[in-house]
């Protein structure tokens, strides 16, 4: 108390002089015309870049909260998409003294869930991404992951909050894939070099291919949705043993910097799964 006490003492005329001149200020300011919307436009100027500043700042904490809210949103949309419905063949003949009934109503398929990833791998020969979903978020092995571009790879182990991925850059990895144009069913694979570009194979040299086409999954797929992007031609080469051609492909996402994915879940799964079953017992 005794040194604030020394502190006016000292420098009491200078506090005095800066009390002054305030007063001086507000007595022009407040009953001169001229230098009051001066004033207005200088605070209102000021005023306007601080807010803007916080705003910025607001804007910056809030995204992680937005991103999520995106996510959800993306993942009902991809979900109500047409390639994530399922419609059985409804024509029917009609003979005589029978009838038929069809219910070959449309029925959804596909279910996109958003996910975060937290790790993810390209140098090695075996890539892996972890999620951050698991089994008591309803992922569960073999389902296919996607990303806002195109495919990622495939679910292979769970725990309660997190999931495994093999990524489409690992050297097991393998995918049936389809030009888009509608011919050329081929097998993608990773040969380990580049991670900016996957391997399709086991295309026949009957079908024309241009750089730029693009590759996609196919309709026949149980884990991966029809018509995902995979990637697009970057080269063509030839398979002199085979007959076949041998394409380089620019993968559709960009796995150096990816950061959310959707695991999507068939929902007609364990009724092609029971199928399967009943023909190997047989």
């Amino acid at each position: 108390m005794r040194n604030v006490f020394l502190f006016f003492k000292k420098y009491s005329i200078f506090i005095f002089f800066l009390l002054m001149q305030g007063v001086s200020l507000y007595v022009l300011i407040t009953y001169n015309q001229f230098h009051h919307t001066l004033f207005d436009m200088f605070s209102s100027e000021v005023s306007g870049n601080v807010n803007f500043k916080v705003n910025k700042v607001e804007s910056y904490f809030s995204l992680a909260k937005e991103n999520e809210a995106l996510r959800i949103q993306n993942a009902k949309l991809l979900s109500q998409q047409k390639t994530s419905f399922f419609s059985p063949n409804t024509s029917f003949n009609f003979i005589a003294d029978s009838s038929t009934n069809d219910s070959g109503a449309v029925r959804s398929q596909f279910v996109y869930m958003p996910a975060k990833i937290i790790s993810n791998s390209v140098y090695l020969q075996q890539n892996y991404l972890m999620l951050y979903r698991g089994s008591e978020q309803g992922i569960l092995p073999n389902m296919a992951v996607v990303g806002t571009n195109g495919v990622i790879g495939t679910v292979i182990n769970t725990s309660k909050n997190m999931s495994i991925v093999m990524s489409l850059l690992h050297r097991q990895s393998k995918l049936i894939a389809v030009l888009k144009k509608g011919s050329g069913l081929g097998e993608i694979s990773w040969d380990g070099k580049n991670p900016a570009f996957l391997v399709l194979t086991k295309i026949p040299k009957t079908v024309v291919i241009k750089q730029g086409d693009t590759v996609i999954t196919t309709p026949y797929s149980d884990r991966f949705p029809p018509s995902s992007p995979i990637g697009t031609v970057y080269e063509v080469g030839q398979d002199k043993e085979t007959n076949t051609y041998i394409l380089k492909i620019k993968t559709a996402t960009d796995f150096f910097s990816i950061q959310h994915a959707y695991v999507v879940k068939n929902l007609l799964q364990n009724e092609m799964d029971e199928l399967k079953s009943k023909i190997i017992r047989e």
